[in-house]
């Protein structure tokens, strides 16, 4: 995320918004992780694959979840 955008500029680039993002579950699957990131499905799925995804992916069988805490605090959005 940029410096100097706020969580509410999320939504408008096809993100989350803010309060969105805090009622998250623990974690998450890459579906919806993806887009609070700005990453399309693709992409989001290669980089978990190989290990270069922003934040911490727990890989769980042919599942991948995204540790909801590791993202909130990449966005600055940490309690």
């Amino acid at each position: 995320m940029r410096e100097d955008a706020t969580a509410g500029d999320l939504k408008g680039s096809k993100g989350m918004s803010r309060e969105e993002l805090l009622a998250l579950p623990v974690s998450i699957d890459l579906e919806t992780g993806n887009p609070a990131l700005g990453l399309g499905r693709s992409k989001g799925y290669e980089l978990a694959k190989r290990g270069a995804y922003p934040c911490k992916v727990l890989r769980l069988g042919s599942a991948y979840r995204v540790v909801t805490a590791d993202l909130l605090d990449l966005l600055g959005l940490a309690a």
